[in-house]
């Protein structure tokens, strides 16, 4: 749904985004990157508030700079806090409603739902000035949503929400997706969104280091092994078992604890596979098994430091 084709943006010498190439498809997909990385500048380009200084960028087959068209196909919650602090949260919704193009004899109707779905529906009297941090975020969501959009665009959606908050906005976000929307969530923080999806972009010093799933991105990092931890009683045995493997480089002791192993393999889904049957078979107890490396931080690290 959205197409970036070698798109560029600098700010006089600074360059905010290098060259980027990707399609972004319906479905959750997750902008990474820590601060400064260009995704605030791609977020930008993408729902028409810059211009792309080369190249070009297309929402549902359209430019979104200064494109109305676009702007009524298009959500966008945006990290900063800019709301009306003198507006309760149902004159602010009712105002992007109005923006965003919504006829009259819908309008009610829909910022009514929109705030519900959000949760905020008894504090939608309120000022947004008293409002917390937490609440703030989601009357932003609500007017992302408001007007039904096929495209949602939220620039660190979860900062500042409780566990409940991160939960109830998490699942939106599933249904949203579940009914064929385009949704990119921008963060810095990878726990955050390694629950949402499994399919990132990943941006470090306005490029594009990575795109696709996670865990085949991981796959192809084969200049770094594969750590794994894992505690038993039986760790020599364990160890001489494992290490007959091919795919195994090593099987190392903790120097505090003899119980922990530590191996490192070159195919983590061959060893995965296969490790549940050697733990049958020779009746090992595994009373801990871990793995550092499979996550998004591990990946953000190898890519980025690569």
């Amino acid at each position: 749904m959205i197409v970036l084709e070698r798109a560029s943006r600098w700010y006089g010498q600074v360059l905010g985004l290098n060259d980027v190439s990707c399609t972004i498809p319906a479905g959750i997909t997750a902008l990474l990157g820590e601060n400064g990385a260009g995704k605030s500048t791609m977020i930008k380009v993408m729902t028409g508030q810059l211009k792309p200084s080369a190249g070009r960028v297309l929402v549902q087959g359209e430019l979104p700079f200064a494109n109305p068209r676009v702007f009524r196909k298009l959500g966008y919650c945006p990290e900063i806090e800019n709301n009306y602090d003198q507006m309760t949260g149902q004159e602010f919704v009712t105002l992007m409603a109005h923006l965003a193009g919504l006829p009259s004899s819908t309008l009610k109707a829909r910022v009514a739902e929109s705030i519900e779905t959000v949760g905020m529906t008894s504090a939608a009297g309120r000022k947004i000035g008293g409002y917390s941090k937490g609440m703030r975020q989601r009357i932003k969501v609500a007017q992302g949503i408001v007007h039904d959009p096929d495209v949602l665009v939220l620039d660190e959606p979860l900062n500042g929400l409780d566990p409940l908050g991160r939960r109830d906005i998490s699942t939106l976000l599933h249904d949203l997706a579940g009914r064929g929307k385009c949704i990119v969530i921008s963060s810095h923080i990878l726990y955050e969104v390694e629950q949402l999806t499994r399919n990132m972009l990943l941006m470090a010093k306005g490029r594009l280091m990575a795109q696709g799933d996670i865990y085949q991105i991981r796959n192809l990092i084969d200049s770094h092994p594969h750590h794994i931890t894992i505690t038993t009683d039986q760790a020599r045995s364990l160890a001489k078992h494992l290490l007959d493997l091919p795919y195994i480089l090593s099987a190392k002791f903790n120097a505090q604890d003899s119980r922990l192993l530590e191996v490192e393999t070159h195919a983590p889904d061959q060893f995965y596979a296969q490790f549940p049957n050697i733990v049958l078979e020779h009746g090992y107890n595994i009373t801990h098994f871990d793995s550092p490396d499979n996550n998004l931080e591990a990946v953000f690290k190898y890519l980025v430091s690569g």
